[in-house]
């Protein structure tokens, strides 16, 4: 990965962007992509779609990837200054406790500096604990510390509905790895503006489109009015998937999925045996090694969405491992996800050739 490349990544990672208050980490990807699309537009919740115009021989396929991590929401604030929370998406009660927090005071600028107010998950000293006998709180029963004395107090810092996100660092590991929290999604959206760029630099027939959308972790729902509104033909949603090579992983219930070992396509349920192929034939034509993965039921990304927008929208999910998924350490290859930006181009470069993404009865 260039230093371009790395740049962009590590500003989506530190940019916040808990689902329902994207605005902030969505200004970063228009502002990639628009050096290189032919067009980007935004609509009303911020789902923000940009697109290389093919020859018109081809057809339409967009790449997309979620922009929204999951967080903590201000739910109350105590007579004593405590800030009560709520999760935003599926939040971790196992892995809060004790971290530095920031509380966003302004829902159109995350990222803003005088809009952050800094505070730390509370949890009761080891020496005062009932040790051997706990059990995680429930998220509902955490405080966030903001150092207020009173609610009158902390209520001139936030106010309910305020979104919270966990402090990280993105942190180099040894070799191609990186730590950091937000690896979901934000591997997606950056996937997916690479494939676009890749597309363009090709100059491919096929009309590629790459799609950064909100609320996934609310239930797929910024997916859901992509599809209705734009309706490609095929749609291929980049998301993370369980990495299984970690000590604590039961490999019984879950893959085989490994880190360093290539993207991860999707089989079975919303993953279309047409798109299957395609991104299987252009990983071979391009000599690049891929996972499969099963998905009996459900895909858990946005790929179930587009596939039962409008009539039936030809949707696959193609995963990049990731250990420790929902917690603010998030583990990836490097090498995995430049390797979907590169099955993301290649899948652009065949889909021209594609007359219809239909099955054959």
């Amino acid at each position: 990965m260039d230093d371009t490349r790395r740049e962009f990544l590590e500003s989506l990672l530190t940019t916040p962007s808990p689902s329902g208050f994207e605005t902030a980490g969505q200004r970063v990807w228009v502002d990639y992509v628009t050096e290189f699309a032919d067009e980007v537009t935004t609509d009303a919740y911020g789902n923000a779609v940009a697109v290389h115009e093919g020859s018109g021989d081809g057809p339409e396929i967009a790449f997309t990837g979620h922009a929204d991590e999951i967080g903590y929401i201000v739910r109350d604030v105590t007579e004593d200054g405590f800030v009560r929370i709520g999760p935003i998406g599926g939040a971790d009660r196992t892995v809060s406790k004790g971290q530095h927090v920031t509380v966003h005071t302004d829902a159109h600028d995350a990222s803003a500096d005088d809009a952050a107010v800094a505070g730390v998950v509370g949890q009761t000293a080891i020496h005062l604990r009932d040790v051997g006998n706990e059990e995680y709180d429930d998220l509902e029963e955490q405080f966030v510390d903001i150092g207020a004395e009173t609610a009158e107090e902390a209520g001139e810092l936030v106010e309910v509905g305020d979104p919270v996100t966990v402090n990280t660092q993105v942190q180099d590991l040894a070799g191609d790895r990186l730590a950091a929290r937000g690896m979901d999604n934000r591997i997606g959206t950056w996937a997916a503006a690479e494939g676009l760029r890749r597309a363009v630099e090709a100059d491919v027939d096929a009309t590629v489109y790459a799609v950064s959308t909100v609320q996934e972790e609310n239930g797929v729902q910024g997916a859901k009015m992509v599809g209705f509104d734009l309706n490609p033909d095929a749609a291929v949603a980049i998301d993370v998937t369980h990495a299984t090579d970690n000590p604590d992983v039961d490999k019984k219930r879950q893959g085989p999925v490994e880190l360093g070992k290539g993207p991860v396509v999707g089989r079975g349920s919303a993953n279309h045996p047409k798109l299957v192929d395609l991104a299987r034939s252009a990983a071979a034509g391009a000599e690049m090694d891929v996972q499969l993965q099963a998905a009996g039921v459900r895909t858990g990304t946005d790929a179930d969405a587009f596939f039962t927008s409008r009539s039936g929208i030809p949707a696959l999910n193609i995963g990049l491992p990731n250990r420790y998924m929902h917690t603010p350490v998030e583990v990836i290859d490097t090498a995995d996800l430049v390797g979907v930006a590169d099955l993301l181009g290649a899948m652009a470069r065949e889909a021209g050739a594609v007359d219809s993404f239909a099955v054959d009865i």
